[in-house]
């Protein structure tokens, strides 16, 4: 069971994301519900560490195990999503990924169906690019040049479409 709360038109969720880097780009991906970019990973089940939850949602996603060399950023991030409006309270640890190159470095998009035959999109946007994507979290643009030695805390709060 995935850990997540929803009450009314509200939603907690305990997520993990990946940080995969190749070349100065970094891997985001999209899943048809909206227009951004999200960095591949997902939801924390109950009784499963993050380090697990991360291998396990890229091993289902990407159909590759993961190294993880070390975890970069405790995300708050308060914010309303795109699509159907709700308003999320979201807890997200980011790591920073190995992958073991199964091709998927050498294309720039590719897409994988997962069991459900959900279609996502996969492509690898330059950093410098980033400034210029629709994509979430949005403290990616600029911490991604500057990657953290030890985990860091980062608290975004959304009001009225604009980050405070």
């Amino acid at each position: 069971m995935d850990i997540e709360i929803k009450v009314k038109e509200s939603r907690f969720n305990y997520r993990v994301g990946a940080i995969i880097l190749n070349n100065n780009k970094i891997l985001f991906m999209k899943d048809g519900k909206g227009d951004y970019y999200y960095l591949p990973g997902g939801r924390v089940k109950l009784h499963e560490t993050s380090e697990e939850a991360i291998k396990r949602e890229i091993k289902e996603e990407l159909k590759i195990d993961v190294e993880i060399e070390r975890p970069l950023w405790l995300v708050e991030n308060f914010f309303v999503e795109d699509v159907k409006k709700e308003k999320h309270h979201e807890l997200g640890i980011y790591f920073l990924i190995n992958i073991k190159d199964n091709g998927i470095t050498k294309k720039n998009k590719f897409i994988v169906y997962e069991n459900n035959n959900k279609k996502l999109e996969y492509t690898w946007l330059s950093f410098e690019s980033l400034k210029n994507e629709y994509l979430y979290p949005e403290f990616i643009k600029e911490r991604i040049f500057n990657l953290p030695k030890t985990m860091e805390l980062i608290v975004e709060k959304e009001e009225n479409g604009e980050y405070i």
